[in-house]
């Protein structure tokens, strides 16, 4: 009963907001047709499609607050109009009883908040759908906060999710547009995201492992700060951190104020995110202003501090060199090299028309580079990009979709610092260097020294392996007509012989690969030394 009543307030608010106009009058039948007729001329279309959504959503809650905002992340499947709008989205709400947020605090910790903080303060400090945030000090006086995961709010993400799964399908079937976004699997990989964000020991990881690689060198460091957590006072509902002091990175005003240097600031936001991607195979996906604060201690060299890691991306080696090749050669307009390596990478069929899919990507890209490179859109050049191959058969994977929208959201956040921001200037030598890191002698013996054992372990095993695809080859053949019996003893007969003769080689061959190994490795230590 609860369920319907919920679907009664979906449909309600799409009636209120006319959200049946996205759906071709052609796909919609004769009961729904009528249903509309009897609704809508109690309700306006006066406002634009995009901002009726967004309203929509808001009034549904902070699940579909929340599933509006992964949606606008999609540019490469939602017209510009409404991506825009949802971007909007403001995961906010009222917060939730603090009686209820110390009990949960206690029953995790087995302890009276009096004793596990020498203070607390039960008023929230923020509040969103999932969590809300409390201060609190440490007994040796460090400041910190205590994330507390909202009471019921699995259930509710839970029942609101299989709505949600509902009216995508619906869509599905009635709107080509529906099917083109693939909207069940949006839905799918959003019920994959959220329950993510519920496990705070996650976060907690997540967290740790970003501070660590940017605690790597004194130039990381200098670049963004993440605050430690408090691992003995953390678990899956509550998490304990170091609390964080600095000016919300949107707040350009109070930033100019101090003197911050915003160009240096916009170009260290473009390092991390690269550094991020390419040197750590691990980058922070949400990314939004409300997750990022300046450091403006030193306002010259001012640093970032990012919080929030609920949402974290990370892409396989292969799809790594692939898009920084893809990168370069876009901005060398070799549109042919592109076209080859989207087919390489196995991003598009191997059977491409690769002077179509030239074509198609040059039409695409001449455009957006007939602007000064300052104000090129590296997200939209590569929202294009996808766009372009998705019509020759292209899947965009969730983890290019999470990378798209990081750029995105340090795009926008780089020229709202600083509006003549050159992402080129700062991508491409970094690109280009990585590049030639990969290939290095330095880097080719650590791999090699890396991958050593697992060859060796592997290498003895390989005539049994011979042998085994012989038999199988054997038994193929005895499994044919009563003609081939002679045929199939000769053939035994041989394998037999092989094993024997394979017997006799393996350590040889085992010696001789062991010896050919280390002739390598010293080669390859000889140039890298010289």
């Amino acid at each position: 009963m609860k369920q319907l009543m919920r679907l009664f307030t979906i449909l309600r608010v799409s009636m209120k907001y006319r959200l049946d106009t996205f759906i071709p009058q052609s796909r919609q039948q004769l009961l729904t047709k009528l249903l509309i007729k009897v609704i809508t001329p109690f309700y306006s279309t006066d406002d634009d499609r995009g901002i009726r959504l967004r309203t929509a959503l808001q009034e549904l809650g902070p699940v579909f607050v929340k599933f509006g905002q992964l949606l606008s992340t999609r540019r490469d499947l939602l017209p510009p109009d409404i991506a825009d709008e949802l971007a909007l989205l403001q995961d906010q709400v009222p917060p939730f009883d603090s009686s209820k947020s110390v009990a949960i605090i206690e029953a995790a910790l087995g302890q009276p908040v009096s004793q596990a903080f020498a203070e607390f303060s039960e008023a929230p400090l923020a509040s969103a759908s999932v969590a809300q945030v409390h201060a609190a000090k440490m007994h040796d006086g460090l400041d910190v906060v205590v994330k507390v995961i909202r009471p019921g709010i699995e259930k509710v993400i839970h029942e609101d999710i299989q709505l949600l799964f509902l009216i995508a399908r619906m869509v599905e079937r009635f709107s080509l547009d529906g099917r083109r976004m693939r909207l069940t699997e949006v839905v799918s990989d959003y019920e994959h995201t959220i329950f993510d964000e519920l496990d705070l020991k996650r976060e907690a990881a997540n967290c740790s492992q970003l501070k660590r690689n940017f605690e790597e060198t004194e130039k990381l460091r200098s670049l963004l700060f993440i605050p430690a957590v408090i691992w003995k006072l953390s678990g899956p509902n509550i998490m304990v951190m170091e609390r964080i002091y600095g000016v919300p990175v949107s707040d350009i005003e109070t930033l100019n104020k101090k003197n911050t240097n915003l160009k240096a600031l916009a170009e260290s936001g473009v390092e991390i995110f690269f550094t991020q991607v390419f040197e750590h195979n691990f980058f922070h996906a949400d990314m939004h202003p409300g997750n990022i604060f300046v450091d403006d201690t030193t306002p010259a060299t001012p640093r970032y501090i990012g919080i929030d890691c609920a949402i974290m991306g990370s892409l396989s080696d292969f799809d790594r060199y692939y898009l920084a090749r893809n990168l370069l050669a876009v901005f060398n307009r070799d549109y042919s090299q592109v076209a080859r390596l989207h087919i390489e990478s196995g991003w598009v069929p191997p059977g491409t028309n690769v002077q179509s899919f030239e074509g198609m990507i040059r039409s695409a890209c001449e455009p957006i580079f007939e602007k000064p490179l300052s104000e090129i859109s590296f997200g939209t050049l590569l929202i294009y990009l996808f766009q372009v191959a998705r019509r020759f058969g292209m899947e965009v994977q969730p983890s290019l979709v999470l990378l798209q929208k990081t750029l995105l959201n340090i795009e926008g956040l780089g020229r709202q610092l600083y509006p003549d921001l050159d992402l080129w200037q700062t991508a491409h030598p970094f690109l280009e260097h990585w590049m030639a890191e990969r290939y290095s002698p330095k880097r080719l013996l650590s791999e090699l020294k890396n991958q050593s054992p697992a060859l060796l372990e592997a290498l003895p095993a390989l005539p049994d392996l011979l042998l085994r695809q012989l038999h199988q080859f054997n038994g193929t053949a005895t499994s044919g007509s009563a003609a081939s019996n002679g045929t199939s003893s000769q053939l035994q007969g041989r394998i037999d012989g092989l094993e024997r003769a394979l017997d006799r080689q393996q350590n040889l061959l085992t010696a001789v690969t062991v010896i050919a190994l280390l002739s390598l490795l010293s080669a390859i230590a000889y140039l890298a030394l010289n």
